[in-house]
């Protein structure tokens, strides 16, 4: 056997297991006019008894109730013995709240396991999403109880429970009122673990009453009766070999199973077309925000603005590409956003961070940050930011490098601006510039111009404004500043 064969299979599944041990749900709608009872299902009920009969303040717990009826509670994370949700309260930022609850041990759960493999009803209760009586109240308690449930929160209210860790158990109540096997995972295991779990111990059960209780075929037939002849059944096998290519026989001899033929099974067949791909919402949706923490190994902000960039261009990128054409398919469609080296790309995300060209303490921080990382200057990112938001990788591109653009619309340029009876400049590559007003053009490969200004006598040029593929309009709007 292959060893790395066997090591990928191993990785595999404990992959497949991590996953079966985590599910993440988004946020719950608000409930809109419900003023009635939080939980529609008895177990979730019986959550909600035991956050209640634990509470120290039932002014916290009605206020839990109105944030999570409100929405305030955000994506919401189920792993063994633990709930994690931020919760939006009065504050910019949100908090941090989760419940803990203790796992079962492996004798509680070969116990449980027991118990629904003895009763079929109840495993079918469970496949329909209903908790069983029987099954909760049964030896191995599966509801929580008085003081089971251990709320924890960020925020400075050392209640207990805090109205967001109150309006998170509210909005786990309406996970378990859908689906009881959240119960079951907050215990310890998820749901693909326990139905293999159970699938063993049935195997195991067949395999025990079919070696008590021999087939009735191999006990010899009693004097007197006829062994009755089996009614012939039409399976798959029979269905396939009647449609065997002519001249194709069976093996003499050869038992038929139930299946078909591989070149069946994988022949052509026409299928239903795919449905159209649904429409792109009207904006790109914003990524939640994100409690601050001590000792966090990344920034929460710059991380929520990564995600909103992601998502950003993912949107422009479903966007560019349109709905799908009939016939042949529809055209290939190039990116929107190319791949940029790391430098131009950090200046991107800079300048698209706070896309107003106005200078405060939070954009200060950014540009030192981006500085300290890149071995720039501040004025460099500064400057590169602005060049940016200009024109793009085009505007970055002319900040630092000079180009000499062939006999056209870069000669023909100061014809046009001594016609407008504008100053005239002096060319030299692809600028045209007039030191001692300190203004400049800076013809792009695009054929747009890109208008700069600097202290009269120096030779310190910013980014002025936005580019114009009309030398006279890029250079008259210089002039009005």
């Amino acid at each position: 056997m292959n060893p790395h064969r066997t090591s990928g299979r191993a990785a595999a599944a404990d992959r497949l297991a991590r996953a079966d041990r985590s599910r993440t749900f988004p946020p719950l709608p608000a409930r809109t006019g419900a003023r009635g009872l939080f939980a529609e299902s008895w177990w979730g009920s019986a959550w909600l008894d035991a956050l209640e009969t634990t509470a120290l303040d039932s002014a916290r717990l009605a206020r839990g109730r109105t944030y999570a009826r409100d929405g305030h509670v955000d994506t919401i994370n189920v792993t063994p013995g633990r709930i994690v949700a931020t919760v939006r309260g009065s504050r910019p930022r949100p908090y941090s709240a989760d419940i803990r609850l203790r796992i079962l041990n492996d004798q509680e759960w070969d116990a449980l396991l027991d118990t629904i493999a003895a009763d079929p009803d109840q495993l079918t209760a469970l496949l329909a999403k209903k908790l069983p009586r029987a099954l909760a109240d049964g030896e191995t308690r599966l509801l929580p109880g008085p003081g089971d449930l251990v709320p924890r929160c960020s925020c400075p209210d050392h209640g207990r429970p805090c109205k967001h860790a109150a309006a998170l158990c509210f909005q786990v109540a309406r996970l378990l009122d859908a689906d009881p096997f959240v119960l079951l995972l907050m215990r310890g295991r998820g749901e693909r673990e326990l139905l293999d779990g159970l699938s063993r111990r049935n195997a195991a059960l067949t395999a025990h009453e079919a070696r008590a209780h021999p087939v009735a075929a191999a006990l010899p037939p009693q004097p007197g009766k006829r062994p009755e002849a089996r009614e012939a059944t039409p399976t798959a096998a029979s269905g396939t070999a009647a449609e065997a290519a002519p001249g194709e026989r069976a093996a003499p001899g050869m038992s038929t199973t139930d299946g078909v033929l591989a070149r069946v099974a994988l022949a052509d067949r026409p299928r239903p077309p795919l449905p159209p791909p649904l429409p792109a919402p009207p904006q790109p949706g914003r990524p939640p925000a994100l409690p601050d923490g001590d000792g966090l190994p990344f920034d929460p902000a710059a991380l929520e603005f990564l995600a909103a960039d992601a998502a950003a261009r993912a949107y422009a990128c479903v966007s560019a590409a349109g709905s799908p054409g009939l016939g042949a398919g529809r055209p290939a469609v190039h990116s929107p956003f190319p791949s940029l080296p790391p430098w131009e790309d950090a200046i991107r995300l800079t300048a698209t961070a706070h896309p107003t060209a106005g200078l405060t303490s939070t954009t200060r921080a950014l540009y030192r940050d981006l500085a300290a990382a890149t071995g720039r200057t501040t004025t460099d990112v500064a400057r590169s930011v602005a060049a940016w938001r200009q024109g793009g990788p085009e505007g970055l591109a002319l900040l630092d490098t000079t180009w000499n653009p062939p006999a056209g619309d870069f000669d023909r340029a100061r014809s046009a601006l001594l016609a407008a009876d504008l100053p005239s400049l002096r060319p030299r590559h692809n600028h045209l510039t007039d030191p001692d007003r300190g203004i400049q053009l800076r013809f792009g490969r695009d054929h747009r111009w890109y208008p700069y200004e600097s202290e009269p006598g120096t030779e310190d040029w910013w980014p002025t404004g936005p580019a114009d593929p009309d030398p006279v309009g890029a250079l008259t709007a210089l002039l009005a500043r």
